[in-house]
């Protein structure tokens, strides 16, 4: 009888790509958990200095750690404040409003917009397949957003817009990393995208709420786990995961968070799964699936180094978060 070693890299990769996916799902309740204690600016804030130092210090440990060459100074600038500064304020302020299942679901449906976003700007060709899986992704939003339309709960209706924009502001920062030449590694860069999106939280957060609190233990919690854990963490799996496991293997199991999300956050928070998440859920589950599927390998600049090509050959690959 042939037997599995977990020592086999193809093996330790699919169980890393497992704990990415447990560990983005677990993330929405506990980010749910910790925005309903602190601020959600000053939610971000903290979790990307949290995140950075991780980084930085296991960087540190690698001898690695340098400032990024110029020539990425514009990506680190893009992704910080986009893929990551706005993405999480964004997706935190509608957790204020929403149950952590339904919101990670239109969070992530950014693989949707990263096609006629690149055909816009990146001259790519879309086929009829693909441009299908956009309208189903799409109509999979409406139909979560359905019931609050109807009962005209204008809270739940803007929430709904803020993860919408959140996935959109995800979608620019892919084309635009497509698009870019990379000189350094994707993991040399996080920490300072980290430190960019937290720069641009930080005068927001004194703004709009104030100065910093002091937050209790659940909220301590909810950091110690997505700061270190769901971001600096899961950023690190998804560049090792993706020089390893196949681009289209790794989507179609990223997948799989939101669905698992759901059930987590139905399990500990009693989040209610109705008919119209469970078919919002499919329709935008099968519109990434035919979007990512149908579309051709993007070019790839020849300086880009191994684990960004990886990891970037489909747009569901590429997340700090997220928690995502």
């Amino acid at each position: 009888m042939r037997t599995v070693s977990l020592r086999t890299p193809a093996v330790r990769h699919r169980i890393l790509l497992a704990g990415l996916v447990l560990t983005w799902a677990v993330s929405w309740p506990v980010m749910k958990i910790g925005v309903s204690g602190l601020a959600p600016l000053w939610y971000g804030v903290w979790r990307y200095l949290i995140a950075a130092a991780c980084l930085f210090a296991l960087l540190t440990l690698r001898r690695q750690i340098a400032l990024p060459p110029r020539p990425d100074w514009p990506l680190v600038a893009v992704s910080g404040a986009l893929q990551m500064g706005a993405y999480s304020a964004l997706t935190s302020l509608a957790l204020t409003v929403l149950s952590p299942g339904r919101a990670s679901v239109l969070a992530f449906s950014t693989p949707i917009w990263v096609v006629p976003l690149s055909a816009w700007w990146l001259h790519e060709s879309i086929s009829w397949r693909a441009g299908f899986g956009v309208a189903l992704g799409v109509s999979g939003i409406f139909v979560i957003a359905a019931p609050s339309i109807h009962l005209k709960e204008s809270s739940q209706i803007s929430a709904y817009a803020l993860l919408v924009a959140a996935a959109a502001a995800w979608a620019i920062a892919i084309v635009f990393v497509r698009a870019h030449a990379f000189i350094a590694s994707a993991l040399l860069l996080a920490p300072w995208q980290m430190l960019v999106a937290a720069g641009l939280l930080l005068p927001l957060a004194l703004v709009f709420e104030g100065r910093p609190t002091a937050f209790g233990l659940d909220v301590a919690a909810s950091l110690g786990y997505v700061g270190p854990v769901a971001t600096a963490f899961a950023y690190w799996a998804v560049v090792q995961a993706g020089r390893h496991v196949r681009a289209s293997s790794m989507s179609m199991a990223l997948l799989a968070t939101p669905s698992l999300g759901i059930l987590i956050s139905a399990l500990t928070l009693g989040e209610e799964v109705g008919p119209s998440l469970g078919a919002g859920v499919t329709l935008i589950a099968a519109g990434i699936w035919l979007a990512t599927k149908a579309q051709p390998p993007a070019a790839e600049p020849a300086n880009r180094p191994a684990d960004q090509t990886a990891q970037l050959r489909n747009p569901q690959n590429t997340s700090s978060r997220s928690g995502r």
